[in-house]
């Protein structure tokens, strides 16, 4: 069985491989999002604690959570499961093999996550080389207020992760940095459009009454001439039949 450790504080991953039988089935019986003490790894792992978060059997087919079984099971899928991609029809489903969310025998490799880090450093996973840089950071603005505990008085721009470019050629001296735009800030140039689309929907608005009133109008007057048109018609009519009959 291959173990694929992460340290999610870190950045970092490895993947280790146990030949000894009665150390991974220490793993079995366990479920996804269950823990355990990984003191019988070895003396380097003394004191750290390990998650599961998934794994795969020897023909790739990936673990789920809340299929209650060991094995392997054939489920009908929608695209909101995880393991099916977008229907082209809405409400399609399709029926694909899972394996359980319990650990068993046949796995080949076990996603596991470091929750509790022990007193020595793993080589490639919890020591000082192995942190990898912050690339990417929160982008949207109620997230980083929340997580720097801003007021609207501050500059969310100040609090962003910015990774920093090298310089290009001729100009060495310069600090060139990389940023993601914050999404959903409110500014007030954003209110301004949005007083603007508001305005404009109010002047459609009432220019489609102005011209359904004047449309409505012309209807009215074209109606009332052809009922004049028709009763001169019918008194014209009557006045031929009176004067023949006279």
């Amino acid at each position: 069985m291959k173990l694929n450790i992460a340290y999610p504080s870190y950045g970092s991953q490895q993947l280790i491989e146990i030949d000894d039988e009665i150390k991974a089935k220490r793993f079995h019986g366990l479920r996804i999002s269950e823990t355990i003490d990984a003191d019988f790894l070895g003396e380097e792992f003394r004191g750290y604690v390990f998650k599961v978060t998934g794994g795969a059997d020897k023909q790739g087919f990936g673990m789920k959570q809340g299929v209650l079984e060991p094995g392997r099971k054939r489920l009908l899928l929608d695209g909101n499961s995880g393991n099916l991609r977008t229907p082209k029809r809405k409400g399609a489903r399709k029926r694909r093999s899972v394996r359980g969310c319990i650990v068993a025998g046949d796995i080949s490799v076990l996603n596991l996550v470091i929750v509790v880090r022990g007193p020595e450093d793993l080589v490639g996973l919890t020591d000082a080389k192995s942190q990898k840089p912050v690339r990417l950071g929160l982008k949207r603005a109620s997230k980083i207020r929340k997580a720097f505990r801003l007021t609207d008085e501050h500059d969310i721009y100040d609090y962003i992760v910015r990774r920093k470019l090298e310089p290009r050629e001729g100009h060495e001296g310069e600090n060139r940095y990389k940023y993601p735009k914050i999404q959903r800030l409110v500014t007030p140039e954003k209110l301004q459009r949005k007083r603007r689309r508001v305005a404009l929907k109010k002047r459609r608005y009432a220019n489609q009454k102005a011209q359904a009133a004047e449309y409505a109008q012309l209807m009215a007057q074209i109606k009332k001439e052809k009922r004049d048109a028709l009763a001169s018609k019918k008194r014209a009519k009557s006045s031929i039949r009176l004067s023949t009959n006279a």
